[in-house]
């Protein structure tokens, strides 16, 4: 599973901090990893660093194999919380999506 982070004009993005997001994500997704090809996380700063609550926004976009894409979005004060936040939308979308495709009602 590749996993790529991708960050706004106004939000810095040093090492620390991409790594410490892929290694949240790693943890998070690690049940779905040998189901997933690409992972993509863009973080943003919608008010350009102008305090106004919650202003970062977190898309994650995962490329499962064989399916189309999924894709969810959050939005919080901090990176860390609007990550926390899609992830735990990416992980009901992720049951959701693989248990349409093992649930046979009747059969």
């Amino acid at each position: 599973m590749i996993v790529q982070v991708n960050t706004g004009k106004t939000i810095e993005g040093s090492a620390a901090m991409t790594d410490g997001l892929e290694t949240l994500i790693r943890d998070r997704l690690s049940r779905f990893e040998d189901k997933l090809t690409r992972v993509e996380i863009h973080v943003t700063d919608d008010n350009a660093g102008r305090e106004a609550g919650d202003d970062k926004q977190c898309v994650i976009e995962v490329r499962p194999t064989g399916l189309g894409p999924v894709k969810v979005t959050d939005t919080a004060r901090s990176v860390h919380q609007a990550t926390v936040g899609a992830l735990g939308k990416m992980v009901t979308a992720l049951d959701r999506t693989y248990g349409k495709l093992t649930s046979r009602k009747g059969h």
